[in-house]
């Protein structure tokens, strides 16, 4: 690879790849993760690297950059953009916010390092001397076939209690350790992204000793590097990164409509001619395309700051997030309207019955909870504070 490429070659490198993410797609569908030669072509050409920091010889895309590329690649196939969305959120948050001492076991042989796991927390760290002992077992741990690094969410006990930061919330920490100190449990079987290898894991042994080096904090971690892009922590990195795979993937079922329309006909007549799936695709691609202009207007707006030097506001985030969970309603209902519309063709193995199966899986994800919604509106609706700040899963007004 070609350490630091920029937006347009690395966008000219994604367009060379669609052709092969969608010739490998039935057989990452049928192995249940992203085929070798996929996986090999994300780190030879550098994509794979695409949010790392500069200083650890990433090419530190914008957001709105690298919105686009999850998008083509998540247009091409759903899982094979996942996987590429979940590099881009790990590489660039462990680039950011990890110690000194942790960057060079990680980055020592260049940027294109593979991470994958569970940020949410689902294991227990209890802190000892130099690091952390962590347990437990965690779900949906995306791109983990493939991975180095396993980046992994806990609760940090205080002897049989939770800790609790200032704010009555519990502390988290992120917690990074070598691949071969996990097993796959083997269960990921799922309705959708079937190719996204999102396996369940669990450690060797019954607790694993991490070194303060490999773990930062899940909420508002300690920027240190990179641009200013990364100062606002998991909270952007992770509401870009479903954004971008749901533009892709909505785009691409629509358009798998539009081709099997002009070419399926039944008692009632051809497809296409049908005054009623005329007026209900049409809308479907106003929606689509309100949606997706919602957006670009947001992150536009919040990167705009960046480049101005400034973090993102208050409003700016819950409007990222806000346009995140509209996009994923907007999707869900157009990929219903494609499925009933295609009848008995949405029933077989084809790209249109994949896009339908893998929007119902992405819309399940924690980040779509109406909760964060409903703190979204809060912001809004200006009943919080100038104290107020967000969390992943929250705004917490001080």
């Amino acid at each position: 690879m070609t350490a630091g490429q920029g937006f347009e070659a690395l966008n000219d490198v994604a367009a060379s790849l669609v052709p092969l993410a969608e010739s490998e797609a039935d057989e990452a569908e049928r192995q249940f993760h992203l085929t070798d030669k996929l996986i090999d072509a994300y780190r030879k050409t550098g994509l794979y690297a695409f949010m790392v920091p500069e200083a650890l010889g990433g090419p530190e895309l914008s957001w709105v950059d690298g919105m686009k590329l999850v998008e083509k690649m998540s247009h091409a196939d759903g899982a094979a953009g996942w996987c590429l969305m979940v590099q881009g959120v790990m590489t660039a948050s462990y680039g950011a916010f990890v110690p000194d001492d942790g960057v060079e076991p990680v980055f020592g042989n260049g940027p294109d390092v593979t991470i994958a796991g569970h940020g949410v927390p689902r294991g227990y760290a209890r802190p000892v001397e130099g690091g952390y002992q962590i347990s437990g077992t965690w779900s949906y741990g995306s791109g983990i076939t493939h991975a180095e690094w396993i980046h992994t969410g806990c609760f940090v006990m205080d002897g049989d209690e939770m800790q609790m930061d200032a704010d009555g919330h519990p502390v988290v920490v992120l917690c990074h350790h070598p691949r071969d100190s996990i097993k796959l449990t083997g269960n990921w079987d799922a309705h959708g992204l079937r190719g996204s290898g999102s396996y369940d894991y669990a450690l060797i042994g019954d607790d694993l000793f991490v070194p303060d080096e490999f773990c930062y904090l899940f909420d508002n971690p300690p920027q240190q590097r990179g641009g200013i892009q990364y100062s606002d922590g998991l909270v952007v990195s992770t509401t870009w990164g479903h954004t971008s795979w749901a533009l892709g993937v909505g785009r691409r079922v629509l358009d798998e409509l539009a081709a099997r329309s002009h070419h399926r006909a039944d008692l009632f007549g051809e497809m296409h001619a049908s005054p009623t799936f005329r007026q209900k695709f049409a809308e479907a691609e106003a929606k689509y395309r309100a949606a997706r202009a919602l957006v670009y207007e947001s992150w536009n707006s919040l990167c705009d700051s960046y480049a101005a030097g400034e973090t993102g506001n208050l409003e700016q985030l819950a409007m990222i997030r806000l346009a995140m969970r509209h996009l994923h309603d907007v999707i869900s209902e157009n990929s219903t309207f494609a499925h009933k519309a295609a009848r008995g063709v949405a029933i077989r193995p084809s790209v249109l019955q994949r896009c339908y199966r893998d929007i119902h899986t992405g819309t399940q994800h924690i980040l779509m909870a109406d909760e964060l919604v409903q703190e979204c509106a809060k912001v809004l609706l200006g009943t919080t504070t100038d104290k107020a700040f967000w969390t992943l899963f929250g705004v917490v007004d001080g």
